[in-house]
C-alpha cells in the first residue's frame, strides 16, 4: 500500500510499507517527541505547533479518487499561502490509498490514525466509512468526507462522522419527485448490495410510499459482479412490468450497466432510466466523452449535485484543467467537495486555536495490550481536545465553491440540491433542478431560496425531456409483463341478472353489459392488453363479492369486471376505475290499487287554502262591486239583485266566464290582477287533481329507509350483496329481520306474499336491479324515499397497478362520446318507471304556496278602496244647502236632514251621496258651477250701478 505526505509546500512523498507488517507487527511510523505519563503532545507544549497534520484517505484509482486528488493538494496549497487563516501554522496532509479496496481501506486508516491527526478527510466509500467511524468515535477524531453519501452515516451512531457533500437521502427524495412528476408508480431498482446501495434505495422506498408509488422490485448485484450477471440480473427485470428503473451504483459500474442495457435493447423507446449522480461524475470527469457511449445513453436522465454558477467555481476549473493529465481528463463537482473540506478544516482550527484550543494527545487505557499482542494498539492515541473541535467544525459557517457551507443538527450540508440532467445528442443538458427548499423548478434554488418556500403541485416544473428512443413523449413507464402471461380477470358466475354478466359460449366466455363495457374500455387503450376471464362462484347462487375482491388483493386475479360496487372497504385494498354507472341502495315496496274517494276533488287544498280561497272571490266581488256601482248599471238595481250579482261575478271569475263589465278604471285594475291569482290558481288545482286521480293509485306502509329502519318487519336482499353488511353495521337493523333472496322470481314472490305469508315489508338493493326488477314487472313495485347511499360500480384491479388510471381515462371517453350510453340501451332500458315513483309522497297545496298572490291582491283591493273614497269625500264636500234643496226638487222621497256638514243625518246623507250615480253627481256639481258663476256676474253688476 502507498502513503503520500503533502507538505508544506504541496509536495507529494511516496513510501512503501510492507502490508503483512501493517497487519501483524503494527510499527509506528511516527516519532514521538514528548511523554509524560499518558499524554502524548505535539513537540512543543508550551506554544502552539508550527504544523498540524490533517489525515486523507483516497481511492486514487477511482473516478472521484482522480478528481479529487488535484483539489485536495490545490486546498492545501491555497491554505498554507493565505496568511488570514491559521497564521503562520502549516498544515501537512498524510494521503493514504484504500485501493479501492474495504479491508485494505481499513487497514489504511488504522495505520492513517497513527500519524496524531486532528481530522481525517475522507474516506470516498460508504462501507469504509462505517468501520472508520467506529475508530474515530474512540480516539475523537473528527471524520469529514466528501464521497460517502450512505444515509444512515447520520445516525447518532457516528457522531464523529461530518459529511462535506450531499447526503443520498436527498437525491433519493429528489429521485422520487421526478417519478411523481411524470406520474408513475412503480420503478425497479438496479443497486449495487453494499452499505451505500442497500441504504440509498431503502430511503428511495420511503420517498415513493409518501407519493403512493413504489419498488416493484429491487434488483441488487454484488460488488465486482461480473457482466454475465448483470446480463442475467438486466434479462430478468426485463421481463417484468415496470419500465422505470433506478441506478443507483458507483461511477466504474454505471458506464458497464448501460452497455449491457443497450444490447439486450432496453434503451429503446418506452423505456426509461434514471441515474443518480455517480453517472455525472463519470461523464464529467471524461470529458470530451466517447461519442460511443454518449450514444448508448441517449434519453437517460441523471442526477448532479448542484453547484452555483459563481466566477470563483470558474476561475477554480481554469486553474484545474492547467493540470489535466491523462490520469485526470477532466473534474466532477467531487472535485469542488473535496478543495471545500480541506478549508472547512483550516476555518475550524483557526477558529479553534482562536478560541484558545490546545493540540494534544493522549493514550487511552482501553487500548493498551495485556496480552502481549503484536498488534501494538497503544499507539493510536486519543485527541483530548477532539470533542471540542468538532463542535467548532459543526458552527462553522462560510461560502466556498460548493455553496454555503452550514451543517444541520444530523451533520449534513444544508439546502441539498441537485441538477436535473437529460443526456441528449452529444452532452446533457439541464432540464431543471430540485432542492428540498422548492421541490422541483427551472429556477436555480439560490434564486428561490430568496422567496418563500413553494413545494406545491402547481409550482413543480421541468423542462421537455427526449427519453429513450429519440422520442418527446412521456413513456407510459410500465408493459404488460413479458412472460406469457394473460391479464387474469375474474368474473362473478351470477345466477340472477344475467343482464349484468352471465357466462356465454361463445368467446370470450362472458357476456353482459359490465363485460360490454370493459371491453369497449380496454379497446381505446394506446396498447394491447393480452386478457383472460375467469368466471368466480359456484353458479347455483350469485357469489360473495368481498371474497371476490380479497381473491384480486391476494393476487389470484389481476382484475374484477362485473358489477362490484365501490365501497370503502374494498377501496382500502384495491384500485377501482372511475364509476361507469351509478349505484346506490334503494327502498322497493309493493303496491296496491286504492278505490277513489268521492270527495277527491277536495284533496288538491288544504282546508286553510280552500277558506282563503272562499274569502277572496267575495273580497273581489265585494270591492269590484264598490268600484263600479256609481259607473255601471249592471251593478245597481234592488238590494237582493245586487248581492246576487256580488256573488254571481266573484265565482264566474274562476272560470272566467263573468258577464258584467266593468267601467271605472280601479275596478279594470283589481279585475285584471284577481284574473291573474285564478289563473295560477286554476292550474295548480288542475294539476294535483290530475295527480291524484290518475297517478295516486297506490299506497304503501313504507315510506323510505327511516320508516323501514324503525318497523320490525322482514327485509329482502340479493344473496352475495354489500347491503347485509351495511344495514345490519351501518343502520344497527337486527340481523334476523334480514332475508337472503335469491333471483328476481324469489324478489317478486316475497314482495307480493308480504310479511303476514312468509315474505317481505321490503327489498333493499343497489338501483340498477331495481331498475330492472321494475321494469320486468310493468312497474308493480316502486321505489320509496331517495338513495340512502351514493356509491358506483367499477372494475377492481390490484392496488396500484397503473392499468387502472387508464381504464378510467377510456371510461370517461366512452361517457363523453355517448358510447357508455348506448351499450346501457342496449342491455338495460325496458322500460322506464321513473315517472310514477315517489307517487305515495304527493302532499296536498298550501297557504304557504300562493300567500304571495294572495297579498298582491289584497293590497291592490285595498288600494283602490282607498282612492274610491278619497275622491268620492272630495266630491262630498262641494255640496251646500243650495245643492240639497236642489235635490229635494229632483228627489222629494230623499231623506230629510241638515244638510252635507251637518250632525243628524250626516252619514244617512252620505251613504245616499254614494249611491247616486257618478253621471247625476258630475250635473249637479256642473249646475252648481254655473250657478256660481251667475251669482259672480249679479254682484259685479250691483257694484258698478251703485
Amino acid at each position: 500500500m502507498e502513503v503520500m505526505w503533502v507538505t508544506s509546500h504541496g509536495r507529494i512523498f511516496v513510501g512503501r510499507v510492507l502490508f503483512l507488517l501493517v497487519l501483524f507487527l503494527w510499527i509506528p511510523t511516527q516519532v514521538v517527541v514528548g511523554r509524560t505519563g499518558t499524554t502524548i503532545t505535539n513537540s512543543s507544549t508550551s506554544s502552539t505547533p508550527r504544523v498540524l497534520r490533517v489525515g486523507a484517505l483516497f481511492s486514487l484509482n477511482s473516478i472521484i479518487g482522480r478528481s479529487a486528488k488535484p483539489a485536495f493538494v490545490a486546498a492545501f496549497e491555497d491554505v498554507n499561502a493565505d496568511s488570514s487563516v491559521l497564521h503562520g501554522i502549516k498544515l501537512e496532509a498524510a494521503l493514504h490509498d484504500t485501493n479501492c479496496s474495504g479491508f485494505a481501506g481499513t487497514m489504511e486508516a488504522l495505520q492513517l490514525m497513527e500519524d496524531e491527526v486532528i481530522a481525517a478527510i475522507g474516506p470516498q466509500s460508504s462501507g469504509i466509512a462505517h468501520v472508520i467511524s467506529h475508530v474515530a468515535n474512540e480516539l475523537h477524531v473528527p471524520l469529514i468526507s466528501f464521497g460517502a453519501t450512505d444515509p444512515s452515516l447520520s445516525s447518532l451512531q457516528y457522531p464523529y462522522f461530518v459529511r462535506s457533500t450531499q447526503s443520498d437521502y436527498y437525491q433519493m427524495y429528489a429521485i422520487a419527485a421526478l417519478v411523481d412528476y411524470y406520474r408513475w408508480r412503480e420503478i425497479i431498482a438496479i443497486y449495487v448490495d453494499d452499505d451505500n446501495g442497500r441504504n440509498g434505495i431503502s430511503v428511495l422506498g420511503d420517498a415513493l410510499a409518501k407519493k403512493r408509488a413504489k419498488i416493484s422490485y429491487k434488483a441488487a448485484f454484488p460488488p465486482g459482479a461480473l457482466k454475465k450477471d448483470i446480463s442475467d440480473l438486466l434479462n430478468g427485470v426485463n421481463l417484468m412490468e415496470s419500465r422505470v428503473f433506478v441506478l443507483h451504483a458507483n461511477p466504474e459500474t454505471c458506464l458497464s450497466i448501460f452497455s449491457i442495457a443497450e444490447k439486450l435493447g432496453m434503451m429503446d423507446g418506452g423505456y426509461v432510466w434514471i441515474a443518480t449522480d455517480s453517472l455525472a461524475s463519470a461523464l464529467d470527469s471524461s470529458e470530451p466523452v466517447d461519442p460511443k457511449t454518449m450514444n448508448l445513453l441517449q434519453g437517460v436522465l441523471a442526477l448532479r449535485h448542484h453547484t452555483p454558477d459563481t466566477d470563483e467555481k470558474k476561475n477554480f476549473f481554469s486553474r484545474m484543467k492547467r493540470l489535466i493529465n491523462k490520469e485526470t481528463p477532466s473534474f466532477n463537482s467531487y472535485a469542488l467537495y473535496a478543495y471545500d473540506t480541506v478549508w472547512l478544516v483550516a476555518r475550524a482550527l483557526d477558529a479553534f486555536l482562536k478560541e484558545g484550543g490546545v493540540v494534544s494527545f493522549s493514550s487511552d487505557p482501553k487500548l493498551s495490550d495485556t496480552n502481549g499482542s503484536t498488534l501494538h494498539l497503544e499507539t493510536l492515541h486519543v485527541f483530548d481536545e477532539g470533542p471540542t473541535f468538532l463542535q467548532t467544525i459543526l458552527r462553522t459557517n462560510y461560502t466556498g465553491l460548493t455553496g454555503l457551507v452550514q451543517f444541520d443538527n444530523e451533520r449534513n450540508r444544508i439546502h441539498p440540491a441537485y441538477d436535473i440532467l437529460n443526456i441528449g445528442g452529444s452532452g446533457m443538458r439541464r432540464i431543471g433542478y430540485w432542492s428540498n427548499y422548492s421541490g422541483l423548478s427551472v429556477v436555480a434554488p439560490e434564486i428561490l431560496y430568496k422567496k418563500p418556500p413553494n413545494t406545491s403541485t402547481s409550482s413543480q416544473k421541468l423542462y421537455d425531456v427526449i427519453w429513450p428512443g429519440e422520442t418527446a413523449a412521456k413513456p407510459r413507464g410500465w408493459v404488460f409483463p413479458n412472460n406469457g402471461k394473460p391479464l387474469r380477470i375474474a368474473v362473478p358466475n351470477r345466477v340472477s341478472y344475467l343482464e349484468f354478466v352471465s357466462k356465454d359460449k361463445n368467446p370470450p366466455g362472458v357476456r353482459g353489459y359490465c363485460i360490454d363495457v370493459f371491453e369497449a374500455a380496454i379497446n381505446l387503450l394506446p396498447y394491447a392488453v393480452p386478457r383472460e376471464y375467469i368466471l368466480f362462484g359456484p353458479g347455483n347462487r350469485n357469489p360473495s363479492y368481498d371474497d371476490l375482491a380479497s381473491q384480486v388483493e391476494l393476487n389470484n386475479y389481476d382484475a374484477a369486471v362485473g358489477d362490484v360496487t365501490i365501497v370503502p372497504n374494498r377501496t382500502r385494498f384495491l384500485d377501482f376505475t372511475q364509476p361507469y354507472i351509478e349505484s346506490g341502495l334503494v327502498v322497493v315496496v309493493p303496491v296496491k290499487e286504492i278505490k277513489s274517494s268521492p270527495w277527491s276533488f277536495l284533496k288538491p287544498f288544504t282546508a286553510q287554502m280552500w277558506c282563503v280561497t272562499g274569502a277572496f272571490f267575495i273580497l273581489v266581488g265585494t270591492v269590484v262591486w264598490i268600484l263600479e256601482h256609481r259607473h255601471n248599471p249592471e251593478f245597481r238595481g234592488r238590494p237582493k239583485k245586487q248581492l246576487m250579482t256580488v256573488f254571481w261575478f266573484s265565482f264566474s271569475t274562476m272560470f272566467f266566464s263573468h258577464r258584467e263589465n266593468t267601467v271605472s278604471g280601479l275596478g279594470r285594475l283589481v279585475l285584471i290582477i284577481w284574473l291573474f291569482v285564478v289563473l295560477i290558481i286554476n292550474s295548480s288545482y288542475t294539476a294535483s287533481l290530475t295527480s291524484i286521480l290518475t297517478v295516486q293509485q297506490l299506497s304503501s306502509q313504507i315510506e323510505g329507509i327511516d320508516s323501514l329502519i324503525s318497523s320490525n318487519q322482514p327485509i329482502g336482499i340479493q344473496e352475495g350483496s354489500f347491503a347485509r353488511k351495511y344495514l345490519t353495521e351501518e343502520l344497527n337493523i337486527q340481523p334476523s329481520r334480514i332475508v337472503t333472496l335469491k333471483n328476481m322470481e324469489a324478489y317478486i314472490d316475497a314482495l307480493e306474499r308480504g310479511p303476514k305469508d312468509g315474505g317481505v315489508v321490503a327489498v333493499v338493493d343497489e338501483l340498477p336491479y331495481i331498475e330492472i326488477l321494475m321494469s320486468y314487472t310493468n312497474c308493480k313495485f316502486r321505489t320509496v324515499g331517495q338513495e340512502f347511499t351514493k356509491s358506483g360500480w367499477g372494475f377492481a384491479f390490484q392496488r396500484d397497478s397503473p392499468l387502472a388510471v387508464d381504464m378510467s381515462t377510456a371510461i370517461l371517453q366512452l361517457s363523453e362520446n355517448g358510447d357508455l350510453q348506448k351499450i346501457h340501451d342496449k342491455w338495460l332500458l325496458k322500460q322506464d318507471c321513473s315517472t310514477q315513483e315517489n307517487n305515495v309522497d304527493l302532499s296536498k297545496l298550501s297557504l304557504s304556496s300562493f300567500w304571495g298572490l294572495f297579498l298582491i291582491c289584497g293590497i291592490a283591493c285595498l288600494l283602490a278602496l282607498i282612492a274610491f273614497f278619497i275622491r268620492v269625500l272630495c266630491q262630498y264636500t262641494k255640496f251646500s244647502p243650495e245643492t240639497e234643496q236642489h235635490d229635494e226638487e229632483i228627489s222629494p222621497d230623499r231623506p230629510k236632514g241638515k244638510g252635507p256638514f251637518g250632525t243628524t243625518n250626516s252619514f244617512r246623507d252620505l251613504i245616499y251621496f254614494v249611491d247616486k250615480k257618478e253621471k247625476e253627481i258630475k250635473e249637479i256639481l256642473k249646475q252648481k258651477s254655473k250657478k256660481r258663476r251667475r251669482s259672480l256676474s249679479s254682484d259685479g253688476q250691483y257694484s258698478s250701478s251703485a
